[in-house]
């Protein structure tokens, strides 16, 4: 697996800003068949950080529905995989930059 392909897109909430500021965890979803080596290599790689741990989900897909004119729409939102992690101390990443 390439490590482009790794890496999908980072996560911005308020919670996971917390956690960046707090304890240096950064969260990204990632592609389906990516491990936690993978993970790992890509991040080291595209942002020069030393990685100390690594934590994956799978965020099951949800059903969907709302109220239109035309009546009930339904659907569903896709699954995907995030991974949590954690760099080593004194390390920082600037996803804002």
């Amino acid at each position: 697996m390439k490590l482009s392909d790794v890496l999908v897109r980072p996560v911005i909430t308020e919670k996971v800003n917390r956690q960046m500021e707090r304890s240096g965890r950064y969260t990204f979803v990632v592609g389906h068949a990516a491990n936690k080596l993978e993970i790992k290599k890509a991040v080291e790689e595209f942002y020069g950080v030393k990685v100390s741990d690594v934590n994956t989900i799978v965020v099951p897909a949800k059903a969907k529905t709302r109220y239109t004119k035309a009546g009930f729409l339904s659907g569903r939102k896709p699954s995907y995989k995030k991974a949590v992690v954690t760099l080593s101390e004194g390390e920082t990443i600037d996803l804002f930059a």
